[in-house]
């Protein structure tokens, strides 16, 4: 008799334990939640979702060179008056500089001219057909003061036509207008500085930012996880807890022999104009692979003794603790492949105090 006796206690034995590890998962006997910790959680839902794959650049903010524009000085000449400063915003047709040139009154004087020779020119073809009227002259010499005129007319549309591009009021004083709203973002011209005629260099350079580019160096051996159209989140050293929302919309498809890098671009939104050229940058891609996983709040997780947690609520009598197995974090959201159900509510915030009360 006494043989069957101790499997029979190792059987309850086992039931026992089995029974105890049960207790370790369900809610602590008699817990409940009170009123104010139940207002003061927040609760998510397990959500199946598609991986997604996130990438980190380094990069930089660069103007939109589509509309970016170098500022020549047409003419040579004394800088009068420099009217705006480096990081100014200025508008369209706005003066920016003037200076004083000889070579204006050249081409109001070629102007002049021109006005002058079409007046002749007029008379003279009135003058002919008089003539020829009264059988004075030939046809020819009428069609002579027809063409006559005409060079003048062209001469003198050729003239207005320098004047307009130099932009000719009167007097000898030139005027650097901006071509297009934006700030400027190069200035390499002072007051009372000699401009040679033959400068070849800019004298400013306006830049619209309303959208600009990012653009981020990326290694060879990260050019596989890079495409046209990837999500892109963009931060700077000014603004780092702001994210700027894009996408990749040009790869240059050329390694620079010094960096071994590659560039992409990302074309940003810049209306409020947080966004500054030549400022360091932070590029996050993102890209949503074919297989999905279920996914929790990074934030509802609980890190202790080598493991993953969270507190799943069903009912304020009703909270269990259950382990998970991370497999991976993006951002706000971790991937789990075993410990929770798709549907099942999660505690966001002032779990680990349940946490700690179901494990005292």
């Amino acid at each position: 008799m006494k043989k069957y006796i101790i499997p029979v206690l190792m059987a309850l034995s086992l039931v026992a334990c089995s029974k105890k590890e049960e207790k370790k998962t369900d809610t602590k006997k008699g817990f409940e939640l009170s009123n104010t910790m139940l207002s003061s959680i927040s609760l998510a839902k397990v959500e199946k979702k598609n991986v997604e794959d996130v990438y980190s650049f380094y990069g930089k903010i660069s103007a939109d060179k589509n509309s970016y524009i170098d500022v020549y000085p047409l003419v040579g000449g004394n800088v009068m008056s420099v009217n705006v400063e480096l990081g100014d915003y200025v508008k369209k047709g706005q003066v920016m500089a003037t200076i004083r040139s000889t070579e204006l009154a050249e081409i109001q004087k070629d102007v002049s001219d021109a006005k002058t020779d079409l007046v002749v020119a007029k008379n003279a073809l009135r003058v002919a057909k008089e003539m020829y009227e009264g059988k004075l002259n030939t046809e020819r010499d009428v069609l002579e003061a027809k063409s006559q005129l005409q060079k003048a007319e062209d001469q003198l549309q050729r003239a207005t036509a320098i004047s307009t591009v130099y932009n000719v009021q009167k007097g000898n004083i030139y005027s650097v207008v901006a071509p297009i709203s934006g700030y400027i973002v190069q200035k390499n011209i002072n007051k009372d500085m000699q401009l040679r005629s033959d400068r070849s260099d800019n004298i400013f350079d306006v830049a619209n930012t309303s959208n600009v580019w990012a653009i981020m160096n990326v290694n060879e051996s990260d050019i596989d996880k890079i495409s046209l159209g990837m999500k892109a989140q963009v931060s700077t050293l000014s603004y780092p807890d702001k994210v700027f929302d894009g996408k990749i919309d040009k790869i240059f498809k050329i390694i620079d022999p010094q960096t071994n890098a590659m560039q992409a671009r990302v074309v940003l939104s810049n209306a409020n104009g947080l966004l500054i050229p030549e400022s360091k940058a932070t590029i996050k891609v993102s890209n949503l692979e074919n297989n999905s996983m279920l996914t929790v709040p990074s934030k509802a997780i609980i890190f202790d003794n080598n493991k993953s947690f969270v507190v799943v609520f069903k009912t304020k009598t009703n909270i269990k603790v259950k382990e998970i197995k991370v497999v991976k974090q993006v951002g706000d959201i971790t991937y789990i492949s075993e410990g929770l159900s798709e549907g099942e509510d999660i505690v966001t915030n002032n779990q680990l105090l349940i946490y700690r009360t179901l494990n005292s």
